[in-house]
């Protein structure tokens, strides 16, 4: 997948702003495709040069004028064409795992400090998805055109939840090699871990 593909995908929901794609980005879609405002910039720039995209000025009195974006019929049936092919399976790319890995070779509490932040990390990550996932589709059910989106979210929670889960796990592993102790559960109670557990 291309930077291009997520912001027709974007735009298949409504005509945006180059502002309104980056908070799309930082909100919802960047939690499955990464970008920054100025790669999401420069891409708009290209999707104009091949025609997918077109910008429409909207005078603003005030502050300066902007330019909305909209999917041209072209767009469209690029978007359809890069829907129909087969995806590819993410790869893991974690230098977390490396170490890991290589564990007799490292310092223990350096790795074990890591895994505690990379374990609230993915506790924070659940706890917004649930937000938007209890915003967005309080009763669980969604329209046809928004089932998509709750199935991102309800994937999206689940990934975050055994991440966290496997950090509680290798937290744990670790502590009992180090006989470090206090490790915080997922499910929020802590547990005494140590060389006599």
């Amino acid at each position: 997948m291309a930077l291009a593909d997520a912001i027709l995908a974007c735009l298949t929901e409504r005509p945006m702003t180059g502002y309104e794609l980056a908070k799309t980005f930082d909100s919802s879609i960047g939690f499955f495709w990464k970008a920054d405002h100025q790669q999401i910039y420069r891409e708009l720039s290209k999707l104009r040069e091949r025609g997918h995209i077109q910008g429409r000025e909207v005078v603003q009195s005030g502050k300066p004028n902007k330019l909305v974006y909209t999917l041209t019929s072209e767009g469209k049936a690029a978007f359809r064409h890069w829907a129909a092919r087969p995806s590819t399976p993410a790869s893991i790319k974690d230098d977390l795992l490396i170490r890991l890995y290589a564990l007799d070779a490292v310092d223990i509490e350096p790795l074990r400090a890591d895994l505690m932040a990379r374990q609230e990390h993915h506790r924070d990550r659940y706890e917004r998805y649930e937000r938007i996932l209890k915003k967005r589709f309080p009763d669980g059910s969604a329209s046809a055109a928004d089932m998509g989106k709750l199935l991102g979210l309800r994937i999206g929670l689940k990934h975050e939840q055994m991440v966290a889960e496997w950090c509680e796990e290798a937290i744990a592993t670790l502590s009992a090699i180090s006989g470090a102790a206090g490790i915080l559960p997922f499910d929020g109670t802590r547990k005494e871990t140590g060389s006599g557990d």
